[in-house]
């Protein structure tokens, strides 16, 4: 799978492209949490979003379908006693309705074959009046890095700008969304909503 053969290098690639905009997205959703926030992460990959939210929640269950890029997790959040990483699927979530009070979904949406699926996973999973946040890389066609994880198996299925990454949400049914972009090299649109 292309994830587990990324996984050992994802970081670096990301940190080198895109830390800018990387520091500035992990440390807004983070912002967005609560000390008693029982949190769900789909697609948390190596980590990067997981180390900034575990310490300011209750419990962070952090889930990714890629073993390689759940085996970063793991080395990372190893000392932070309130992180469960777990395999998991976002479009067939394992857990029971209203169980979470927030849930993340970052970099992921754009991967998928069925996004509705995966919102209305997370809409099932996350307590009405919870939170849900989704950040997304946007301008993907015009991103030098984007284009080479994409030749190099990566899979993109959609390309959003902010405009479109809007026009998204309102396709899906979901109202009352906010925005917030992160800017850099590869700008990351951070769209968040409360749960109906």
């Amino acid at each position: 799978m292309f994830w587990d053969k990324v996984s050992g290098v994802y970081d670096a690639v990301e940190n080198i492209y895109n830390g800018k905009v990387n520091r500035a997205t992990t440390d807004y959703v983070a912002s967005l949490m609560n000390e008693d926030d029982m949190v769900l992460e789909c697609a948390c990959g190596t980590g990067m979003f997981s180390v900034k939210i575990a310490p300011r929640v209750k419990e962070l269950t952090a889930t990714d379908f890629s073993e390689g890029m759940l085996k970063m997790t793991r080395k990372k959040t190893n000392k932070l006693h309130n992180v469960h990483v777990e395999s998991g699927d976002i479009t067939a979530l394992k857990y029971k309705d209203d169980s979470f009070d927030k849930a993340v979904a970052a970099n992921v949406i754009h991967l998928l074959d069925n996004p509705k699926k995966a919102i209305d996973e997370l809409k099932r999973v996350v307590k009405p009046g919870g939170t849900i946040i989704i950040p997304t890389y946007v301008h993907f066609d015009e991103s030098i890095a984007a284009n080479v994880f994409n030749k190099a198996g990566a899979g993109f299925k959609n390309h959003f700008n902010e405009n479109t990454y809007k026009e998204f949400f309102e396709q899906m049914g979901v109202d009352n969304v906010s925005f917030k972009v992160c800017e850099g090299r590869m700008p990351c649109d951070v769209a968040v909503f409360k749960n109906t």
